[in-house]
């Protein structure tokens, strides 16, 4: 039968075949069909010649092929041919199927349909010819019978589609389907279909399906469903990555590289391979990728979560979208970090928004991941850790060098970032060996280059990755000594950050320490001073860090040595007794130092301290150079007066004259190194005699108690430092003075210091203390008098204090709080002088202030956070207990001096500490607190919290602004009370704000505000400041602000005069003296952080309404008004417009309150409109607004446009009436510019408010044609805008202005005739 058809097909005898084609029966043609594939021989011939005699023109023709096509495909599926036959037999029917008339094609389609729903394909080969019959179908145009309905050709393609999509897909298949309608013709609508139904198919496919099953739909996504894929696939691993994380954290032993996890990684990470291949071949993707994950930056919504990160991280790779891609991380990092400030500061934002997951644990979960070969992302991790780094590192270098340490507290959004990028990168060096090179490479080069900016943050991550692995970074070591040949151009903190960053490093590689110490010895005489600064730096940093055998080990060190010692010391190659050497050969180089200038010895002095504490053997060394430098001003005759060479200190060039040895910075450095000593070497050396080395410590302490005892015989004559001499800063013997003044107070300083500490409480020795500081007064005194006589202070003001921390604290304990019967004499002494007792609270009180600036105080141990730490607790306790002990009003009444009294410099120096903790040592805090607390047990540590010992302080003070208040007005001390409210502001930040007792201190707090009406503006300030921050932290101040407003009103009166306003009196602390500018401005900025928080949620609304309108089960929802967040903007706003009706019709004094009024007024516009935009975009899918919003309509239409203008009219009216001089015509020409200048500055925001005014109104009007309720009725419109020139007014202005002119002038010109048609014109002053 088989070899009859082929014939007839071969002699093109078609009649024939068709005649013979329609003898047989359908089984039959099906078994022939069937025999020939399984044969795999001829069968191609075969169905040539089968529809070569089926022709599609006649009915049987076509039922015959239909036949031919089902019985075909049912082959093909069966799994029983070879693979080469299969696919010629599906070749054959993609070509013939385009012949095929409409309703075949139907059937046919509907025969694939009925086998995927069944999931009776076997091996899915056959789906090949589907998208031909789909394409096929389109190209028909009649109408065909497609179930009861007559439909065309694409129609019935559409609903094939829709039925094809409804059913259930086979989990083998949908890989097959999906590829299969790639080739489909699909409109966007129906490319949605497709793409949603595979999306959901996600879920139910095995982990490494998903890639291959991706790969096909971001092919599909070019028909029209590229946002929806982009979305699926990120929500879809966002899901998995949560799931992932529940199970990991039920289970702490999961290791990292745990198959799940690692098999979850590899995908994610081929998944994000495809995404970015498929955007490097269709940018819309990508553009799609960043308008989806840029919404999701405005609402609330999944789009940016670690995967979406690591996508976008990796798309950096394609050049094009490289900088867009930046860009939206480094605003979703920074929005990230200022959401967190602002929700951190308002409890109002707190109750309303759900916490959020943050950006940045996001970006650090993709380091992590990124050890599962995603390679393609690591270099995007290490371009945005720089951006972060260079975007928001520190803009200015503070004064201090340690504020850069206090790492842990970023406070800022931008400090946030900048800690970041740090952490990225340091997280990814650990993980990445590849990149490792690179990162040492860019750090060190932004190092070495950026000297002009600080690199404090490059400093810290270097240090950071060296810590990490100094072995590791041998490798690199080329990259680190070739930064080294900068080292004499760079500024002298760059160079001391970066040695001490690299000591880890000198200890492993012997290499990089000789190319160090040949760069250093360079510089040590280089022309530059500061590169010779720098060279002394970089080896006292050496001295310190190489440890010469037999030194103390660091646990009798005062000094605890930091972690990068110690992780380095286990791979240490030299043995201490090589540093022996290296150490002497170095202390050889640093004694040429001690010829250089003033500011290279004075470096030399402060660092010789720390060497010794770390490295007690080279005791000898420093000692024995010390001495002899002092042997060179001291003179060793017991009778000669004064005992030290001034003259010799002091440098005169020309006309120049400097300081050339600052000898009390040397006395300074003996007197510690001595006293550190004589506590920590000598008791360990008594066993072992050193008769030698015991000699210099016996001469310095000889000539240190000669230099005393001659010292104190001295009179101000002997040094030429009487009243009589010449102080000025403009002469020669002036400036010299000043500078032996200044050396002579020093060397005081230094002596009452090394007096006290080996005085062991001896009456004498204190005595001599008291003579010291009797010098130092006197001296102190002439300076301050001649300095009020000159317009500048001199350096005596401002110079730092030469008693260091440990020992103000023991002075002050020992004069405040020994009651050792033993020392009472002696101490009787010291305490009966009541200027000295002044002078040590005063030092405390500069040493405080220091330590709040710069985070580091001066002299030894004065960057070692502990013992700072530990000086401050004692310190403040002992002032505390002097403060509380002996009140200010108590001192004051007996006392007849100047200046202020002890108890008020003890409350200042314990407001500063305060603050100094709070800033530099947060975690420290809880410590800080037990110490203040003199009645602490031991025991009941563990459960009293922060709040307890915060609150317990509180009560204290609290006491002592009570105790204030109540007294007599002629004893009201302001500046403490001041004081007290500061205090007691830094201590409420501390408490919990749902605790007992911050409901305590609020309530305490109003009752001050409510009963206390103080005369000081600064008082008032902190009182209000206080009020409005505790409001802040517990609920929104808004309601605190209209009734302060209230007051202000009722105290400044009505901008019309004949309204008399009615007093409120809600607040004592609001009188006539304080209402303006103090408490106006304090409200008004307070508001203004409120209009800041509303907007916020005003833009989160518009973020999550934005995706609520793309679902469509959302918007039903979205016209009921029932979101609480909606709720909350429009209450707040309603009580800030009637805060604002308060102030806007309040008599404000011309200045600073009437241009914050006018700024805030416009924010508050501002905010309106953001509002009724938001109620715009709603109204699309709602059709509504709230009735809650109509009453806020109304309001400010009512109420607050109106008095804006009245506002505007009255600020402009009383610009015009400005003062006219009576003091001759200079005078009133200055007067007159200092007021137009004024006019011009404050009528500047003027034209802004009436802008913000119009916007809103515009914006109401468009609201109102949407919302179909008429907004626009309760709103006037104002004539304030008509800024029409009114000729006869003007012209009659110039006359009057002309007339007064010519009075004024003596030669005046002859008076004119009468009006003119044109207007006079003015003249112009000469």
């Amino acid at each position: 039968m088989d070899q009859e058809i082929l014939s007839l097909a071969a002699e093109k005898a078609t009649d024939q075949l068709r005649e013979f084609l329609q003898t047989l029966k359908e089984d039959d043609l099906a078994q022939l069909l069937r025999k020939e594939a399984v044969k795999g021989r001829a069968v191609g011939d075969l169905l040539r010649a089968l529809f070569r005699g089926s022709p599609c023109s006649e009915e049987a023709g076509a039922h015959r092929r239909l036949k031919i096509y089902i019985c075909c495909i049912q082959l093909v599926e069966s799994g029983d041919l070879q693979k080469e036959v299969a696919s010629e037999i599906i070749g054959l029917l993609m070509l013939e199927a385009h012949t095929f008339p409409g309703p075949s094609l139907v059937a046919l389609a509907n025969e694939f349909v009925g086998a995927v729903r069944k999931s009776s394909l076997v091996n899915g080969k056959s789906l090949e010819l589907l998208p031909i019959i789909l394409a096929a179908l389109v190209t028909k145009k009649e109408s065909l019978a497609y179930g009861k309905d007559e439909l065309s050709g694409e129609e019935c393609k559409t609903q094939l589609i829709n039925a094809l999509c409804s059913g259930r897909w086979d989990q083998q298949y949908v890989i097959q389907l999906t590829t299969m309608f790639r080739d489909v013709p699909l409109t966007a609508e129906e490319a949605g279909v497709v793409t949603q139904k595979v999306l959901k198919t996600f879920s139910k496919l095995n982990l490494q399906e998903i890639p291959p099953l991706v790969y096909q739909l971001l092919i599909l996504s070019s028909k029209g469903s590229r946002k929806m894929v982009l979305e699926g696939i990120i929500a879809f691993f966002n899901e998995l990555d949560k799931q992932h994380k529940e199970e990991q954290s039920g289970d702490e032993l999961l290791d990292l590289v745990a198959v799940p996890s690692g098999e979850l990684r590899h995908v994610e990470g081929t998944v994000i391979l495809h995404v970015v291949f498929a955007i490097q071949l269709d940018c819309d993707l990508g553009k799609e990728l960043l308008k989806h994950l840029k919404a999701g930056q405005q609402g609330d919504c999944a789009a940016v979560c670690p995967f979406s990160v690591a996508l976008l991280l990796s798309a950096t790779r394609v050049q094009r979208f490289q900088e867009q891609v930046f860009d939206l991380l480094k605003a979703l990092v920074f929005k990230s970090f200022k959401d967190l400030q602002l929700l951190q500061g308002s409890k109002f934002l707190q109750n309303l928004v759900p916490h959020r997951p943050c950006v940045a644990a996001m970006i650090l979960d993709v380091v992590k991941n990124s050890v599962h070969s995603w390679d393609h992302v690591t270099q995007g991790l290490v371009e945005l850790g720089f951006i972060l780094m260079d975007s928001y590192g520190p803009k200015k270098i503070a004064d201090g060098r340690a504020v850069g340490t206090s790492s842990g507290l970023a406070r800022t959004p931008n400090q946030h970032a900048c800690q970041l990028g740090a952490n990225i990168l340091l997280e990814t060096f650990k993980i990445h060996e590849v990149i490792r090179q690179e990162i040492l490479e860019q750090v060190l080069n932004r190092v070495v280059t950026r000297a002009s900016s600080p690199i404090s943050h490059f400093l810290e991550l270097l240090s950071s990755i060296i810590v990490h692995s100094p072995l590791v970074l041998q490798s690199c070591s080329s990259k680190v000594t070739e930064s080294f040949d900068y080292l004499s151009f760079l500024p002298l903190q760059t160079v001391q950050g970066l040695l001490k960053a690299v000591q880890p490093l000198l200890k492993v590689s012997m290499s990089m320490r000789d190319s160090l110490i040949l760069v250093l010895r360079k510089a040590m005489f280089a022309r530059q001073l500061d590169a010779r600064k720098s060279a002394v730096a970089g080896f006292l940093l050496l001295l310190q860090n190489f440890k010469v055998l037999g030194s103390l080990s660091s646990s009798q060190c005062s000094q605890p040595v930091s972690l990068s010692q110690v992780h380095v010391d286990v791979h240490s190659r030299y043995s201490s007794a090589a540093n022996e050497a290296f150490c002497l050969e170095i202390m050889d180089s640093l004694r040429r130092c001690l010829g250089q200038q003033a500011d290279v010895r004075l470096m030399l002095y402060e660092g010789f301290y720390d060497v010794l504490r770390r490295n007690s053997q080279l005791a000898s060394s420093i000692m024995q150079t010390l001495l002899s430098q002092l042997k060179q001003f001291y003179e060793p005759q017991a009778d000669v007066l004064p005992p030290l060479k001034l003259e010799a200190c002091v440098l005169t060039r020309g006309d120049q004259i400097c300081l050339q040895e600052p000898l009390d910075h040397l006395l300074c450095c003996i007197q510690h190194c001595l006293a550190w000593y004589k506590s920590r070497v000598m008791p360990l050396q008594q066993e072992e005699e050193e008769e030698e080395e015991e000699g210099f410590y016996q001469e310095l302490d000889d000539m240190l108690e000669s230099i005393t005892n001659r010292m104190i015989k001295s009179e101000l004559e002997d040094f030429e430092l009487d009243k009589s001499a010449d102080f000025s800063q403009s002469t020669g013997v002036g400036i010299k003075n000043n500078i032996c003044a200044s050396l002579v107070m020093g060397i005081c300083e230094v002596l009452i210091e090394y007096n006290f500490s080996i005085s062991n409480f001896s009456k004498n020795k204190f005595e001599d203390v008291l003579s010291l500081f009797m010098c130092y007064k006197k001296l102190s005194d002439i300076l301050n008098e001649k300095a009020g006589k000159g317009k500048t202070k001199t350096a005596s003001k401002t110079n730092d204090s030469f008693l260091s921390l440990k020992f103000v604290s023991d002075l002050l304990t020992a004069l405040f709080r020994d009651s050792a019967q033993s020392h009472e004499e002696s101490l009787s002494v010291l305490r009966s002088n009541s200027e000295f007792t002044r002078y040590v609270v005063g030092v405390a009180l500069r040493k405080a202030q220091q330590l709040k600036e710069t985070g580091r105080v001066s002299g030894p141990d004065g960057q070692n956070a502990d013992k700072i730490f530990q000086s401050l607790c004692n310190i403040t306790r002992v002032l505390l207990w002097r403060y509380t002990s002996t009140p200010t009003s108590v001192e004051e009444s007996g006392r007849k001096e100047r200046g202020k009294s002890v108890a008020l410099l003890c409350l200042e120096a314990v407001q500063r500490v305060l603050s100094a903790v709070q800033r530099f040592f947060p975690p420290w805090v809880p410590l800080f607190l037990r110490a203040l607390d003199v009645m602490d047990n031991e025991g009941e540590e563990a459960d009293v919290s922060v709040t307890q010992r915060a609150a317990f302080q509180i009560r204290q003070f609290q006491r002592s602004l009570l105790n204030l208040l109540s007294s007599q007005e002629e004893d009201f001390n302001s500046k403490e009370a001041f004081l007290l409210v500061s205090i007691l502001s830094g201590l409420s930040q501390l408490l919990e704000p749902a605790s007992p007792q911050f409901v305590q201190m609020l309530s305490w707090t109003t009752k001050i505000c409510k009963e206390n009406s103080p005369e000081d503006t600064l008082f008032c300030k902190g009182l209000t400041t206080l009020l409005l921050s505790l409001h802040a932290a517990c609920k929104s101040p808004a309601a605190l602000l209209r009734d302060l407003s209230q007051d202000v009103h009722g105290h400044l009166g009505d901008i019309d005069e004949d309204v008399e306003v009615e007093k409120t009196n809600h607040f004592a602390v609001v009188n006539l003296r304080t209402a303006a500018p103090a408490v106006c401005l304090l409200v008004l900025s307070q508001a203004e952080k409120v209009l800041e928080e509303v907007d916020w949620l005003i833009t989160k609304l518009k973020g999550q309404g934005s995706q609520e309108t793309m679902t469509e089960e959302a918007s039903s929802q979205a016209a009921l008004p029932n979101h609480p967040m909606e709720k909350a903007v429009i209450m707040q706003l309603g009580t800030l417009l009637t805060f604002f009706h308060e102030l806007v019709q309040t008599a404000l004094p011309s200045g600073s309150c009437v241009d914050a009024l006018l700024k805030a007024l416009c924010k508050m516009y501002t905010v309106l409109t953001a509002l009724v935009r938001y109620y715009l975009q709603v109204c699309r899918s709602s059709g509504g607004i709230p009735k809650i919003m109509e009453k806020l309509v109304k309001l400010s239409g009512s109420h607050l446009t109106p008095l804006c203008y009245s506002f505007i009219s009255y600020v402009q009216n009383k610009k015009s009436r400005s003062p006219t001089g009576t003091g001759g015509k200079k005078k009133a020409a200055s007067a007159v510019a200092v007021a137009m200048a004024r006019v011009l500055r404050e009528t500047r925001p003027i034209p802004n408010l009436i802008f913000a005014i119009e916007q809103y109104e515009k914006f109401l009007i468009f609201l109102s044609k949407r919302s179909k309720v008429n907004l626009m009725q309760h709103m006037k419109l104002s004539t304030s805008r008509d800024f029409k020139i009114k000729g006869n007014i003007l012209d009659m202005l110039l006359r009057e202005d002309d007339d007064e002119e010519d009075e004024e002038e003596e030669d005046a010109a002859p008076e004119r005739g009468g009006p003119s048609k044109e207007p006079a014109r003015k003249k112009r002053k000469k």
